[in-house]
């Protein structure tokens, strides 16, 4: 799914009560690459508290489109699908949004899709829903399952950008492993330290050094952390020498 998909999304928040919702909601967005946020009827927008909590989707939330009426936010979708915690008697049974979030995809890749969250307090209306193609929910504890607006926005968006493939984790730092000389090296250290400092008999040395070098194999030993070991080994080394 590439960026131009992803904008085809919109995120229609109906009669959204609380402004504070509002700019999380956009926030949650920008995190997952979304950048399409319609709001139907809102009670206070603009407001101060909408910009504090968007925090860096300021602009995102500056391009927000303001629509009178849920049809009016849907007039250019090809697909809207609404969000609800509770179960209702509609002639389309409701999927979960991870099994739901493929077709979700899909329907991106051909044409302008809109998820549709309502009030905070109660919700989409069933008229609102019969608005929308699909009824989705996010399963939670059945004992209270209704998410705070801005988190369900977060949980929607997440799942479909996971679904679509748009992000990968952020690079891992190169690493390079220790080489057999590297370890061998650190072997003969903390042996000649052992002894040094009266650890280990030399006259019965049992499996000490049998042992250290099955721990190090297990512990695929990296450069740098053989050089912080050797370093610290030193440092006593010297302090010894010192006294």
């Amino acid at each position: 799914m590439d960026s131009e998909s992803l904008r085809r999304i919109a995120v229609v928040l109906s009669r959204p009560s609380h402004p504070g919702n509002i700019g999380a909601a956009a926030r949650a967005m920008k995190t997952m690459g979304f950048t399409d946020l319609v709001l139907v009827a809102p009670r206070h927008f603009p407001d101060p508290d909408a910009s504090a909590m968007a925090a860096g989707a300021a602009g995102l939330l500056g391009e927000a489109r303001v629509c009178t009426s849920l049809d009016a936010a849907l007039a250019d979708r090809l697909l809207a699908v609404g969000f609800s915690a509770r179960g209702r008697d509609l002639s389309h049974p409701a999927q979960s949004l991870r099994d739901a979030a493929a077709s979700i995809v899909d329907a991106a890749s051909q044409g302008n899709v809109a998820l549709v969250f309502g009030n905070e307090t109660s919700g989409l209306s069933n008229q609102e829903l019969s608005r929308c193609q699909r009824l989705v929910c996010v399963p939670a504890n059945p004992l209270y399952s209704s998410l705070n607006l801005a988190a369900a926005v977060q949980v929607a968006c997440y799942e479909l950008a996971t679904c679509a493939g748009a992000f990968a984790p952020p690079p891992s730092r190169p690493v390079e492993p220790a080489t057999r000389d590297d370890v061998e090296g650190l072997l003969a250290h903390l042996e000649s330290s052992a002894l040094a400092a009266g650890f280990l008999d030399p006259a019965k040395p049992g499996r000490f050094m049998e042992r250290l070098r099955r721990l190090f194999a297990r512990a695929g030993l990296e450069r740098e952390e053989v050089k912080l070991l050797r370093g610290l080994m030193g440092a006593w080394d010297a302090r010894k020498k010192g006294k």
